[in-house]
């Protein structure tokens, strides 16, 4: 079974717990969409990635921490629309969860989609030692101190170092990816910690670029959001061609940052396709 096949399955089988009898229907619905139809799996790609190169030996576990992984961006994903941060319309070019179920709704739906994370990790563990290495990591992508819920504060706060807030709201759960993939595996996780992190904040750089540059009807989601907001962003502090620059050197250090495994190209590949696929358009032609 492909990647996408397996997380697909995992995030069917995780969301089914919402329409379960005695679930509010309006609660299970807006679950559902915040999750469906699928974005980029980016994050649980490279957890299967990860896990792979590590000759995973039990891939039950592997796709409980994928399907988690992914369950926590889109629960952040609802909440970043919501009115008292972004109040944007679409997300992946569709309504938004709240704009869709309203906003208590949605604020109920991303809380339920982070429990249910955690449930998909704990009913899915077969082998302790490696489910209390998956939750310690999981959650500390989450949280405080350094967690994308921390990240998303530094928005509240009256100036945030760039580089510290997008390896917070971005790359935590990037570093959860890789970290989660070795230690589903039985790896040891903390090895891959580094990959993560460059492959997070290169993400976020690209979607700086992307806010600013891109059209809404290629992202599927309102543009210029930092400008309007005050967020910190490459953007603003780089210029477009500095921030393009920082990209292209977190995506070489990333791939610098691959410990020895078996899988190594493979995972070379798949970071250099994902950050060919994050330009917008008009700069991969002029890249091109």
């Amino acid at each position: 079974m492909d990647a996408v096949t397996r997380i697909e399955h995992a995030l069917a089988a995780a969301v089914s717990y919402a329409d379960a009898a005695g679930c509010p229907p309006g609660l299970a619905a807006a679950m559902r969409h915040a999750v469906f139809p699928r974005g980029a799996r980016i994050r649980p790609r490279i957890c299967l990635a990860v896990a792979s190169a590590c000759r995973e030996d039990d891939p039950v576990i592997t796709d409980a921490a994928a399907a988690a992984i992914e369950l926590l961006h889109c629960a952040s994903l609802v909440h970043d629309d919501l009115p008292c941060f972004d109040d944007a319309d679409t997300r992946r070019g569709k309504p938004s969860v709240h704009r869709l179920f309203g906003e208590r709704l949605a604020v109920l739906s991303g809380d339920a989609l982070i429990v249910l994370a955690f449930q998909t990790l704990a009913l899915a563990a077969r082998a302790p030692q490696r489910l209390g290495a998956l939750l310690v990591t999981v959650s500390g992508s989450v949280g405080v101190p350094a967690g994308i819920v921390a990240g998303q504060a530094w928005e509240c706060e009256p100036r945030a170092e760039l580089a510290h807030y997008h390896r917070q709201k971005t790359g935590a759960l990037f570093a959860a990816a890789t970290v989660a993939g070795a230690a589903a595996a039985g790896a040891e996780p903390e090895a891959w910690r580094v990959l993560g992190e460059r492959i997070g904040e290169a993400y976020q750089v690209a979607d700086d670029i992307r806010d600013a540059v891109a059209d809404a009807d290629e992202l599927g989601k309102p543009t210029g959001q930092d400008l309007a907001h005050g967020r910190p962003s490459a953007i603003i502090e780089l210029g477009v061609e500095g921030a393009v620059q920082r990209l292209e050197q977190l995506v070489a250090e990333a791939m610098a940052a691959i410990p020895q495994c078996a899988g190594a190209a493979e995972l070379r590949a798949l970071i250099r396709l994902e950050a060919r696929r994050l330009l917008p358009k008009k700069l991969a032609r002029r890249a091109a």
